[in-house]
């Protein structure tokens, strides 16, 4: 019997390890049944809490499938692929902050009057 083949990135770095995929997996399945639990239980009388703390589990989680399962680190092709990461975090953050905040604005500086001719006009 041959040994298993070990696969390569085009780059020559080695995929994980049958270990890195089960430590992997198993977070992921923490990261997921704790949720779960907490919403099918009410834990938390609070909503509230129990959707910060699912958010929170939902951003370990990406965390995990990025590190153990895509491989991104700062070894994996020179670190271009946590550039191009963190890059796209930075540019999501700002369209998503810049939109609320307009949103806001324009909810908050709405000319009431023009608001109560559009309703007159229904």
């Amino acid at each position: 019997m041959s040994a298993e083949p070990v696969a390569h990135h085009a780059s020559g770095e080695a995929h994980g390890s049958r270990r890195d995929y089960v430590i992997g997996f198993l977070l992921s399945v923490v990261l997921t049944a704790i949720p779960f639990a907490l919403v099918m239980t009410n834990a938390f009388s609070d909503p509230r809490v129990t959707a910060g703390i699912v958010t929170a589990m939902a951003m370990m989680q990406i965390v995990v499938h990025m590190i153990y399962f895509l491989h991104m680190n700062t070894k994996s092709e020179s670190g271009w692929t946590l550039m191009a990461l963190i890059f796209t975090i930075i540019i999501v953050v700002i369209v998503v902050a810049g939109s609320l905040w307009v949103m806001y604005h324009m909810n908050l500086n709405m000319m009431p009057e023009m608001a109560s001719e559009a309703m007159e006009a229904m």
